[in-house]
């Protein structure tokens, strides 16, 4: 396990539209998207030959395709992002299909090609049977130094409900800088030093609000329900013990699930994220009691909070509702336990379990617009690719059209 790297790059994802066997709407808002972001004329024009080879490609090859743009933003940069998934017959060979001359319907098979001269990044993740992939990223020129050469530690995608135009699931995450020992960050401020017993590897139901907070009472604290969380231990989550947030530096990272679907779902997404991105909460169970205060008087929400720590090589994460999310590997799953109720609502107190990262895994989450039968072999092959591929790949694969979807993936912070 190593240290977060210096400064790791995030970046904030607008999901504006999907396109289904919409060619000419797709290129016609992928012009519009550049001139908004800032690209240039030029970089703009490259922008629409990638979206229209990449939307040909859809109409020759896939089945069931589905091409995603979007505005992806740093502190101080814009760019776009185009997404395309497919249940096609997918290609054996990428790096093959990737050369110029190459294809297998008769044209000149310069697209794969092209595209990835074009785009910045281009990445592809083909699987026989099961379909395709791609990712392609566009800066403007010249790219940006902090950009060169780096990728997003954390990548995710929305999709609304068939017939909608607005997801009520949303996603966010920030880095907490280092703070000295002591210094919770919590309090406005003010360091506070906490003394927390020793939980050993007992159950959290066994701690108490105030050793694992330093808050005296949550429900005048929160306004969240005093009954006391007693999780079941089943196979496939195992509680750890209770945490506090460590003293170096982590990553946090939010996903939401507004209830029902459409704008009024949205609008508790949106509420989740901005909660999620002011809170100057280090222990993901404080920054879910942010998120509660600012969802009061929207439907509510299901939502989890993880935080990343591999100074430490843990993870801590609550969750609140029908939010599923697991540690993965190539060969294994280990799912996080999240307690029912409703955010914003009405809800048990909440609780922050620790759990150990796993050499070259990935934290997925997703909303129940996904099913959870899932398993490590769904991601074949996936794990090597960039973290928005990563979640792109588990859409296709367990997706339904019933609900909003959403899938957030971190990968390669530890």
């Amino acid at each position: 396990m190593g240290q977060v790297r210096t400064g790791p790059l995030l970046v904030d994802c607008e999901d504006v539209a999907w396109f289904r066997d919409q060619a000419d709407g797709a290129r016609g808002a992928a012009a519009a998207l550049g001139r908004r972001t800032g690209l240039g004329e030029r970089r703009t024009a490259e922008l629409g030959l990638a979206v229209a080879e990449l939307v040909t490609n859809l109409a020759k090859h896939s089945v069931d395709g589905s091409l995603l743009l979007r505005a992806v933003r740093t502190a101080d940069t814009a760019g776009v992002e185009v997404v395309v998934v497919d249940n096609g017959p997918g290609m054996p060979d990428v790096p093959a299909a990737r050369l110029d001359g190459v294809s297998s319907v008769g044209t000149l098979g310069i697209g794969l090609g092209a595209i990835g001269r074009l785009a910045d990044v281009f990445d592809v993740h083909s699987r026989p049977g099961h379909g395709t992939v791609q990712l392609a990223r566009f800066w403007p020129r010249p790219v940006p130094r902090d950009l060169s050469g780096r990728e997003p530690a954390v990548g995710g995608l929305t999709r609304p409900i068939s017939g909608e135009r607005v997801c009520g699931d949303a996603w966010a995450t920030r880095v907490d800088p280092h703070r000295p020992e002591g210094d919770t960050g919590e309090t406005g401020g003010r360091a506070r030093t906490r003394t927390v017993p020793d939980a050993g590897h007992a159950p959290p139901s066994a701690t108490s609000w105030a050793a694992l907070t330093g808050l005296a009472s949550p429900a005048r604290a929160t306004g969240l329900s005093r009954s006391p969380v007693r999780p079941r231990e089943s196979p496939r989550t195992v509680p750890v013990r209770a945490a506090v947030a460590g003293p170096g530096q982590g990553v946090m990272v939010m996903l939401c699930d507004g209830l029902g679907h459409g704008p009024m779902a949205a609008l508790a997404g949106q509420a989740a994220v901005q909660a999620f991105r002011t809170s100057d909460s280090r222990l993901p169970e404080q920054a879910m009691q942010d998120i509660h205060r600012a969802l009061r008087g929207t439907r509510g929400a299901a939502v989890a909070v993880a935080r990343i720590e591999p100074d430490n090589g843990r993870l801590l994460f609550c969750g609140i509702g029908n939010i599923t999310a697991a540690l993965v590997t190539a060969t294994t799953r280990s799912n996080l336990l999240s307690h029912p109720g409703i955010v914003g609502h009405q809800t048990h107190v909440p609780r922050t379990y620790e759990h150990p990262l796993p050499a070259h895994g990935a934290l997925v989450m997703h909303s129940d617009g996904l099913t959870e039968r899932w398993t490590p072999a769904d991601l074949s092959g996936l794990l090597t690719h960039r973290a928005t591929v990563l979640a792109t790949g588990l859409m296709r694969q367990a997706g339904t059209r019933r609900d909003d979807a959403s899938v957030v993936v971190a990968k390669e912070l530890w």
